[in-house]
């Protein structure tokens, strides 16, 4: 005699892939979420590189200005040195001149 399976048999094999594909779906939306949560952990790490690379430029770009900026300085006040001591010389050779005039005044009233 040939055994057929009981209804009740059946009955579990059909609940049993129920369970089974619902088992499946879940554990497929828990891997895209790990997925996504990965993704989106991956795509702040890597803002924060950039936003770091972005102050790291701006800092330089800062400190690179500010050489500059010195460097000016340091030019516009070796100007203003040399313009102060060509005046003083100037001035020094004005009043060497005024003095030899006066000395020739001099010389010519007492002679």
């Amino acid at each position: 005699m040939a055994f057929t399976p009981s209804k009740d048999h059946r009955r579990r094999e059909r609940e049993q892939k129920k369970a089974d594909k619902r088992r499946a779906r879940e554990e497929a939306k828990a891997e895209k979420l790990a997925a996504e949560k990965a993704a989106a952990e991956l795509a702040a790490e890597k803002a924060a590189a950039e936003l770091a690379a972005e102050k790291a430029a701006a800092e330089l770009a800062a400190k690179k200005a500010a050489a500059e900026l010195t460097a000016q300085e340091a030019a516009k006040q070796a100007e203003a040195d040399r313009e102060a001591q060509i005046e003083a010389e100037f001035e020094a050779e004005l009043q060497a001149e005024i003095d030899a005039e006066k000395k020739d005044a001099e010389k010519k009233d007492a002679g």
